[in-house]
């Protein structure tokens, strides 16, 4: 398994991360998935992040949290996972402001109660520091969280998809539940700007929970 990552264009220490990613993701889904489902998810997980994160001190270990969320969704697709909770999933075009910030706050009232993903048509290189920053105004923090793309698989798994502004790069599954909000992209704007765009996504949150019954912690 361990030679699935032996690669020349993967740094030795970003190998020996998948490596331990892989067998801590193995003990995750006993009995779901072999381990060559897991290498593959594991490596173009990698593949995806290594030509444009700036930041890539935690490359191996943004692989492996993405990975799982993707082996998450794919469980649930093919009927191996039990859990319940209703799935939202937050896209816009780069994954770097207002889908963040709509994840940030879903998964701060929801808690436990229900799962949230979100993800890009054209993901960014990191994070909008106005959002993190107004985002951290109100007790929240997105700074860990990384751009990331959908999938097939993480689009199929959710019972409701919010698109903003991705138009239609957005992908469509017959049967899916839809959602468009209208909110101002953050791209370029100051913590002062992104002040009312972030008030907006929070209620937009606290209804679309309230709609789905979903607790407010």
């Amino acid at each position: 398994m361990n030679q699935a990552f032996h690669r020349d264009d993967i740094p030795e220490l970003d190998q020996m991360t998948l490596r331990s990613s892989a067998a801590l993701l193995q003990t995750q889904f006993p009995g779901m998935f072999n381990a060559e489902t897991i290498e593959r998810f594991l490596i173009s997980s990698y593949d995806e992040f290594a030509p444009r994160l700036t930041n890539k001190t935690y490359l191996g270990l943004f692989a492996e949290k993405f990975a799982r969320e993707r082996l998450r969704a794919l469980a649930r697709v093919e009927g191996k996972s039990d859990d319940e909770r209703p799935v939202v999933l937050f896209l816009c075009t780069h994954n770097a402001g207002r889908s963040q910030m709509a994840l940030g706050f879903f998964r701060e009232m929801a808690g436990d109660a229900a799962i949230g993903w979100s993800g890009g048509s054209e993901p960014g290189s990191q994070v909008n520091p106005a959002a993190v920053a107004a985002m951290e105004e109100v007790g929240i923090d997105i700074s860990e969280e990384y751009p990331k793309p959908w999938t097939d698989e993480i689009v199929r798994a959710a019972d409701v998809v919010i698109t903003m502004g991705c138009g239609d790069a957005c992908p469509v599954f017959p049967g899916k539940r839809y959602l468009d909000w209208e909110i101002t992209d953050p791209a370029g704007l100051t913590v002062d700007d992104v002040r009312p765009i972030r008030e907006e996504v929070k209620g937009r949150v606290e209804a679309l929970l309230a709609e789905l019954q979903v607790p407010v912690s």
